[in-house]
């Protein structure tokens, strides 16, 4: 019998973990069962990968900028990476602020929907949060942003695992071995190549798990929706949102027909299992070593490309947060600022969540805490942000699911624009976990 492929197997995790997430909202006791028994499977899984995460940016940047023995191909690849993904940001942006001004799902919406929402969410410990997180990047100087790229202890950003800091590290080891010549770099160059290795093979057995993980991640997901009415008050919101996010994954699937020359089915394919972790985790750094595996082994991008490309991505493209900052501010100003509805607000509302998608942290709802910058940046009242983040934040983590998805789709996709403009683009070689077995049991 033909071993069932892995991406039908998290599908089927998926499937069932929503369907007992839905019979135990509706048993007494169901939602502390999940929470106590459930869905701490679920938290080891996403512990595991971001494990993994920072020994495989680093040994695989590394190795691959040793790789390339001209430094003046990380410039070509650095300049083209940051060129696309700054394009493709651009284009979600406009393509999400051409919807929500189309549909305008903001109007008509009735008060006592908005009163009920305010009441419920205004003051809720999460939108509080989010609020004050916003305050102190706000508070940042302006070049905040880049003095955070250099790091001062580097053992601290492997603990904290600071993207950035750990991508300069990387390409600052990988540019001084070029430096000293390749006979000294060997020992180190060997290692690194190793530790890639072997940790692309963590992969594959923590990928064993996944089904079962996306089962626990979805059940505890569904149980924290406790008001329904609000919800589908939200729907039309929601549809704008998502909507946004297919148009953004095809013109991604336009990309990689027209440019790469590959068929788009193959690779949603192949690229899936990394799209449905990040469906689960709605974690772009969680996602980022399977990503890595994925476009590696399955798509067929060289190293060098990959260890560069997908972890900048997974910290500066957020193409699927972008979107929805475009939409959730315009909607936003629909129900309760409309004067604000000026087309100079919306395309400050393009360059803002252009830069703020660049600083979004690549975790849970951190979109949430960029979309009080975007506002903000227009001059929205700040009376008023606590009821605009209380308006969508029911909604927000379905919605930071999906909008994950589109996230890693474009940092894959770019990663297949870039290899194939480099040449370093082959056929895929990929591997599984028992490789080797046979030999070692």
């Amino acid at each position: 019998m033909k071993k069932l492929a892995l991406h039908w197997k998290i599908i089927i995790g998926m499937v069932l973990g929503v369907i007992f997430g839905f019979i135990m909202n509706s048993i007494d006791g169901g939602k502390g069962f999940v929470s106590d028994w459930i869905a701490p499977f679920g938290t080891i899984f996403i512990n595991l990968l971001k494990l993994i995460a920072v020994p495989l940016i680093l040994a695989s940047l590394i190795k691959g900028i040793s790789d390339l023995k001209d430094i003046s191909k990380i410039k070509s690849m650095g300049l083209r990476t940051i060129g696309i993904y700054i394009g493709t940001t651009v284009v979600a942006i406009i393509i999400g602020l051409s919807i929500v001004n189309v549909v305008k799902p903001g109007d008509g919406m009735p008060q006592d929907t908005i009163e009920k929402i305010k009441l419920k969410y205004e003051n809720d410990a999460g939108v509080t949060d989010k609020l004050m997180k916003a305050n102190a990047q706000k508070d940042a100087g302006p070049l905040q942003a880049l003095v955070d790229i250099f790091p001062s202890n580097i053992f601290k950003s492997f603990a904290e695992a600071s993207m950035l800091q750990i991508i300069f590290f990387a390409l600052f080891v990988g540019i001084c071995l070029l430096l000293i010549g390749e006979k000294k770099a060997k020992p180190l160059v060997d290692f690194f190549d190793s530790l890639n290795d072997v940790v692309m093979k963590m992969v594959d057995l923590i990928m064993l798990f996944a089904p079962y993980a996306v089962f626990a991640l979805l059940a505890n997901v569904i149980i924290a929706f406790d008001d329904v009415e609000i919800l589908i008050k939200l729907l039309f919101y929601a549809f704008c949102v998502i909507g946004g996010l297919l148009l953004m994954i095809c013109f991604y699937l336009l990309l990689i027909g027209v440019y790469v020359k590959k068929s788009p089915m193959w690779f949603l394919k192949q690229i899936s299992p990394a799209q449905l972790l990040a469906f689960s985790t709605s974690s772009s750094a969680a996602t980022l070593p399977v990503t890595m595996e994925r476009v590696e082994e399955h798509l067929g991008v060289d190293k060098e490309v990959s260890g560069f490309v997908l972890p900048v991505g997974a910290t500066v493209n957020m193409d699927g947060t972008s979107l929805y900052q475009g939409i959730a501010a315009v909607f936003i100003m629909q129900v309760i600022w409309p004067e604000g509805l000026t087309f100079s607000n919306q395309l400050v509302i393009i360059a803002t969540a252009l830069l703020a998608s660049i600083g979004s942290a690549a975790v849970p709802s951190a979109g949430l805490v960029m979309l009080v910058i975007v506002l903000e940046s227009i001059g929205f009242p700040a009376e008023l942000l606590p009821i605009g983040i209380a308006l969508i934040f029911a909604v927000d983590r379905p919605l930071d699911m999906l909008r994950t998805v589109v996230n890693v789709t474009g940092d894959a996709t770019v990663s297949m624009i870039v290899a194939k403009s480099l040449g370093k683009l082959h056929d895929p070689k990929p591997e599984e976990w028992d490789d080797n077995y046979e030999a070692v049991k």
